[in-house]
């Protein structure tokens, strides 16, 4: 019976779950039917297939030909497909032995000349296949991928004639021979330090503390006060992924069509959308369901500049993956899950004409400005900060020498060491419960926090993340407990309830 049975991998979302490619050479009228839900660009692999083999010197059977992707209730899409059909005709014609089937699983683009091309979002295949312990078969041109993953059983295939001799053990293939040893973490970029920023010594305290306990910060202030230039540092004072980390934000990149350089595997990534993205483009989806910004900038940074002149209704997409840590997209053909854990920075103006001072706009005017933003998404930053105006004369004077990116950074590590000893998680994502248990508050300051709290009009939400904030600070100054001092510094970082409080005073 001219039978064969190919292993692939198909594409749902970061998941790569098996697909058995049958291929069934019956009598009858030369035909080629494919069967197993495929999407256009599959359907097309029978052209690519056949004149891929034609030209690659091999016979292309004239008979009925069946291929069927198992299982059926799952979407195929891509020109993944085509070598592994290529190589189930094969085998069902007998032009290579079934037996070297056995354990492999094979992914690739056909080229009309016979040629194995580049195939997009392979990072996921290789790390399941890794999981599984099959010998897996790509293009020679994701060699990149299976770099950063290092499966030794990964080969290597350029061309259908080289991959036939290794079948049928007349070569071998190019692999993997390198291990992990010259994966290095490699430093960022020694241009960008925190002591080019001149001035703004609270909002540089407040990115160290943003950056020691993951917490979301929002920068407020007129333009030209170095914003955006503090925000962009906060890279150097973030320590470098651990490999699963950064194997798990490279498999997002990968499925998304990016490719993460070698050289800066270990590097959080840092987004930056313009503010007229649309909702899809910042939290994923589309016809086929990829990740958005917010999955892109898992383990790391997203950056919203001009926070204010993003679509409210963008924005407030973005709350319910900053509370799990991961988006839901849901689609008629799959429901897909995205990892969307990142650490949100945000800059803006006080008020529409720039500036609260002397400004041009009415309290009303400044009060419907900052009404883009919902008051259930300011509640998610847990620290907001004034950046002012400089003084007269700071720019002309001499300046001091103030604390560089790396002195910061090294403070920032240790309080992330105490903070994953103590409880395994950063603070800003500390259940209410590790909150109780792990604090180190006492009662009193707990009371002093509460009625702070309700004098200010804020949520309990805002109660727990100052609870938060306050445990990073002592955290940063290697203390056990959590003092009032501490409280007080937290309290001090809420820029935002004092600027709507200003404006409610002034009616």
């Amino acid at each position: 019976m001219a039978i064969a049975c190919v292993t692939t991998r198909a594409s749902l979302g970061v998941e790569a779950p098996e697909v058995t490619v049958e291929v069934h050479l019956s009598n009858g009228l030369p035909a080629f039917s494919l069967v197993g839900l495929p999407e256009t660009s599959v359907k097309e692999a029978k052209e690519r297939v056949r004149s891929a083999l034609i030209n690659a010197g091999f016979e292309f059977p004239q008979r009925r030909i069946t291929v069927n992707l198992a299982p059926a209730d799952l979407p195929k899409q891509g020109g993944r497909y085509d070598l592994p059909i290529a190589i189930g005709i094969l085998a069902a014609s007998k032009q290579i032995p079934d037996t070297a089937l056995k354990n492999h699983e094979f992914v690739g683009e056909l080229a009309l000349s016979g040629h194995i091309r580049f195939c997009p979002g392979l990072l996921p295949v290789i790390v399941d296949a890794r999981k599984q312990s099959k010998t897996l078969v790509i293009p020679l041109d994701n060699r990149s991928d299976a770099d950063l993953v290092g499966y030794h059983q990964t080969y290597f295939a350029s061309h259908l004639l080289g991959l036939s001799e290794y079948l049928h053990g007349q070569q071998q293939l190019p692999r993997i021979t390198e291990g992990l040893e010259w994966l290095k973490p490699e430093a960022e970029s020694s241009q960008k330090c925190l002591s080019d920023v001149i001035g703004q010594y609270q909002a540089k305290r407040a990115l160290e503390i943003a950056a020691a306990g993951n917490h979301n910060l929002l920068f407020l202030g007129p333009p030209g006060t170095g914003k955006t230039m503090l925000a962009s540092r906060i890279m150097q004072l973030l320590p470098p992924l651990s490999y699963d980390e950064a194997l798990e934000v490279a498999a997002i990149h990968s499925v998304a069509g990016r490719t993460i350089p070698v050289s800066q595997f270990y590097h959080r990534p840092f987004r930056s959308p313009h503010h007229t993205s649309s909702s899809i483009s910042l939290v994923g989806g589309g016809s086929h369901p990829k990740p958005g910004e917010i999955s892109l900038a898992h383990r790391g940074v997203l950056f919203l500049d001009e926070v204010a002149e993003f679509p409210r209704k963008v924005l407030d997409c973005l709350r319910e993956p900053m509370e799990t840590g991961e988006v839901v997209i849901s689609r008629a053909a799959a429901k897909l899950t995205f990892a969307s854990r990142f650490q949100l920075i945000a800059a803006m103006n006080p008020s529409p004409c720039g500036d609260t001072a002397n400004a041009r706009a009415t309290p009303d005017q400044i009060q419907r400005y900052l009404s883009r933003l919902s008051g259930p998404f300011i509640d998610r930053f847990d620290l907001t900060i004034d950046v002012p105006r400089l003084p007269e004369g700071t720019l002309t004077q001499k300046q001091q020498t103030t604390e560089t990116s790396a002195t910061i950074a090294e403070r920032v590590r240790l309080a992330r060491e105490k903070q994953l000893n103590r409880a395994g998680v950063l603070n800003a994502e500390l259940t209410g419960k590790q909150l109780a248990e792990t604090s180190g508050f006492t009662h009193t300051d707990l009371e002093f926090l509460e009625q702070s709290v309700n004098k200010l009009g804020l949520s309990v939400r805002s109660y727990h993340r100052l609870q938060r904030v306050a445990r990073t600070i002592a955290d940063l100054a290697q203390s056990t407990d959590v003092d009032r001092s501490h409280i007080a510094q937290a309290l001090g970082y809420r820029a935002m309830d004092r600027l709507l409080n200003s404006l409610k005073s002034s009616y």
